[in-house]
């Protein structure tokens, strides 16, 4: 009895410092990006001694995604953590997904802030001067229902001109946008940070309008996760978002604009003098250095993409945000 009872301290013990180390684990986050350099998932870790917390609460694996969409698919099965969503696949995300628990947490970047850039459709610089001019013609966009796209219609819409009524819509990648107008194949063209800023664009090209005409405001990267995830990792989600602050600050910094300007190029192999003029700057998108998003902007772009027929029905936003966490990581500073 008393070599059974020693063992049986033994094996609890044993078992006591197993449950210990195991929770002792940094949490796994796993987070998306889609365009190198610019969001910040795919520079977070290229300047040491920022992330304090990284490696000792938690562990980041950044993964690229084309669009928003898989993203909400990967949330969907359990292989994404936090994704880089926008307004318009936030609630995509709730009414085709059905995850009525997902939450936005913390901002990254928005569109339309006065003073910040804003992105542009553009028209050859001898092409249509009106919106009646656009009658009948190709438009080219993204991806149809994507925040760019919505802004497209919802200013044109304000014209008068109706999609398939008035106008074609084609789907490219931003990237070919340039080309597309062109060769003509599309009479106006979404042009975005960094193609935006493109030389050769601008020689034949100019805006008819921005998406802060169309729509003020947008949303243009929040963070989102499931609320099960946050709720389970408060603690590693709360040191993740104190890092991000210190991250966003640096890189937004004028201080440090050089150096951040030669990391963004080295994370995406390009010549520095492709961002030195206006990334991190008032000519990129605003970053909040508290991570707070707008959830007065969400709400309008969301009302906006109701109103284009792209929902069912109308969604509260605020069910959707818990700021407890950037708050909590806030009071740091």
């Amino acid at each position: 009895m008393k070599v059974s009872h020693l063992a049986g301290r033994g094996l609890a013990f044993a078992l006591a410092l197993l449950a210990g180390a195991a929770a002792a684990e940094p949490v796994k986050i796993r987070a998306s990006f889609i365009v190198p350099g610019t969001n910040f998932f795919s520079i977070f870790q290229a300047k040491a001694g920022l992330m304090k917390n990284l490696g000792k609460t938690y562990t980041l694996e950044a993964t690229r995604y084309q669009a928003t969409p898989l993203m909400i698919t990967a949330m969907a099965v359990g292989e994404l953590d936090i994704g880089l969503l926008n307004s318009t696949s936030l609630s995509l995300g709730v009414e085709n997904a059905g995850m009525e628990d997902i939450r936005v947490f913390a901002d990254e970047f928005r569109d339309g802030v006065e003073g910040y850039s804003t992105n542009e459709f553009m028209v050859r610089a001898d092409g249509p001067k009106s919106p009646a001019d656009l009658r009948g013609k190709t438009l080219a966009t993204n991806a149809i229902g994507s925040m760019v796209d919505i802004a497209m219609r919802s200013w044109l819409r304000k014209a008068g001109l109706e999609d398939r009524r008035d106008y074609n819509v084609v789907e490219a990648g931003l990237n070919t946008m340039k080309a597309i107008l062109q060769e003509k194949k599309a009479e106006l063209v979404a042009a975005v940070p960094p193609f935006l800023f493109d030389p050769e664009l601008r020689k034949f090209a100019r805006p008819m309008f921005t998406q802060r005409d169309a729509m003020g405001a947008s949303e243009l990267g929040v963070w989102a996760a499931r609320d099960s995830f946050l709720k389970k990792n408060r603690a590693a989600v709360v040191d993740f978002l104190e890092d991000s602050m210190r991250v966003t600050r640096w890189f937004t910094d004028p201080a440090n604009h050089d150096e951040a300007v030669q990391i963004v190029a080295s994370v995406t192999k390009a010549p520095p003098a492709l961002f030195a003029d206006w990334i991190f700057t008032r000519k990129d998108y605003y970053r909040d250095g508290k991570l707070v998003p707008d959830v007065a902007a969400m709400q309008s772009n969301i009302d906006i993409q109701g109103q284009l027929g792209f929902l069912k029905g109308k969604m509260d936003v605020k069910k959707y945000v818990d700021l407890s966490y950037v708050e909590e990581a806030s009071k740091r500073f």
